[in-house]
């Protein structure tokens, strides 16, 4: 029998430890779902905690987009698009252990696969695109990512870059909702 690489073990536990954050993180966030708005009662860094959260779930749904949305309306849009699209990013992360720790658990198969040939075929900019469109499925391009061994900094540049599109849109929209809403009221 012959001794595991020391380079091996490490990494085994490293994907070990990475498994055991993506589902502590997806367990808590799940948990703490019905309190979002006494969360987004703390202004900016409500806003971030909340999406960091949102986004920090694997493959379940969290109210990230609806609290930027909710929140470009009360608050400054850039600062909300700015807080979300941090927060959004950093939780990405669990999406991009997953993949690393090379057990992720993908329901939809043929979605990962396309996601994978996206992220292998384009790299950083697969990442960007699918993080500033309006995607429920993003976490399938972190895992992809992270299976990919995509470098971790390009990952989270590719992914805030086009979290600002995106919270920037909901934000935005949300900031100018109230205008058309008060419009319709006089």
């Amino acid at each position: 029998m012959t001794a595991a690489r020391p380079g091996s073990r490490r990494l085994l536990i490293l994907r070990l430890l990475a498994l055991l954050a993506v589902i502590g993180i997806t367990v808590f966030v799940f948990s703490i779902r019905d309190r979002a708005d006494r969360i987004a009662a703390y202004g900016y860094p409500g806003i971030f905690l909340l999406s960091l959260l949102a986004n920090a779930t694997i493959i379940l749904p969290a109210p990230g987009a609806a609290v930027t949305f909710a929140m470009g309306a009360v608050f400054h849009p850039l600062g909300v698009t700015l807080a979300a699209a941090t927060g959004a990013t950093l939780g990405e992360l669990t999406g991009y252990m997953a993949g690393f720790s090379g057990q992720a658990v993908i329901e939809n198969a043929k979605a990962y696969e396309r996601f994978l040939g996206w992220t292998r075929r384009y790299g950083g900019l697969a990442i960007f695109v699918m993080a500033a469109i309006p995607n429920p499925i993003f976490d399938l391009a972190g895992i992809a990512a992270g299976a990919l061994r995509m470098p971790i900094w390009l990952f989270l540049l590719c992914s805030w870059t086009g979290k600002l599109v995106n919270a920037g849109l909901f934000a935005f929209g949300g900031a100018a909702s109230i205008g058309w809403l008060e419009a319709l009221m006089h």
